[in-house]
């Protein structure tokens, strides 16, 4: 097992059952594991009995893995301008809050939402209202709320990290809240991390606007599509627009060296992508 950080890992089907994603994250020997609690397509799910969250638990402990966390279903908005879809949106997001929390996760990772054409303003407005309201009910959990990056398709908000602190400076508990970044997201949204200089560049901007000690998790994914193009398509590493460098800057970066940081790149059963992924990203750690 590979003792130092950055702590890399992957998204992992929870098929069969949560505490079956910690096994297929060994496999890989992975550091860090990201999961959906339920189906990603659907509003909700019955709740997670006894007998799982213990099973997952005592896997995790078992695999030693450094971090464990969540990534919310794709139907949530909290930008919605829908009173009934927003309020909707913030029971489903609280219910995968308590799922999260029953398991012991580090944090959920969500998209912010798509302001469905009213506005950017209302629409960050709206998302931290939620997050205000979802963090107060919700006091004694530990697990904090990560906000991703987005690549910026049609009304989808936090395309730049103006937006993303739009939000952030609105949210009355900041100690409870982090970002997530994602390298396809960052890149399809206009970001060049492709050079030394261009990611330089980008995690200043990030700091001045943000600050980067904020980031709390990274998704490596190369991109499918190229700069600027607004589309999240995930590519193999080094397969895709992004290319091998992009990654190099970002795991030799000892700011980030204590964060976890998952792939989200196709795979197939065996899991034979994400071996070879994770192989290339361990080869720029240590050439």
């Amino acid at each position: 097992m590979f003792e130092k950080g950055p702590y890399l890992g992957a998204h992992m089907s929870i098929a069969g059952g949560v505490h079956l994603a910690v096994e297929r994250a060994q496999k890989i020997e992975a550091q860090a594991l990201q999961v959906f609690t339920k189906s990603s397509n659907q509003w909700f799910s019955k709740p997670l009995d006894l007998q799982n969250i213990q099973k997952f638990q005592e896997a995790r402990k078992e695999a030693k893995l450094k971090f464990a966390f969540a990534h919310d279903a794709y139907l949530i908005n909290l930008a919605s301008p829908d009173s009934v879809l927003w309020e909707k949106s913030i029971k489903a997001f609280s219910d995968e809050m308590d799922r999260a929390h029953s398991l012991g996760l580090d944090f959920i990772v969500f998209h912010p939402g798509a302001h469905m054409r009213s506005g950017v303003d209302p629409g960050c407005s709206r998302i931290a209202q939620a997050m205000n309201q979802l963090l107060d009910q919700k006091k004694d959990y530990k697990l904090m709320l990560l906000l991703e990056n987005a690549a910026g398709q049609g009304t989808t908000l936090g395309r730049t990290f103006e937006e993303l602190a739009q939000i952030w400076n609105q949210v009355e508990d900041q100690s409870r809240v982090g970002f997530c970044f994602d390298t396809c997201h960052a890149f399809a949204a206009g970001y060049d991390i492709r050079t030394s200089e261009g990611f330089s560049q980008t995690m200043k901007k990030f700091d001045e606007v943000i600050g980067v000690r904020h980031i709390k998790a990274f998704h490596l994914n190369d991109s499918k599509k190229g700069l600027e193009c607004r589309v999240d398509r995930h590519e193999h590493i080094g397969k895709g627009q992004l290319g091998v460098q992009a990654f190099r800057w970002l795991l030799t970066d000892q700011r980030f060296k204590d964060c976890p940081m998952v792939l989200e790149t196709p795979k197939s059963e065996d899991l034979h992508e994400d071996r070879e992924n994770l192989k290339v990203l361990r080869s720029l750690l240590t050439n």
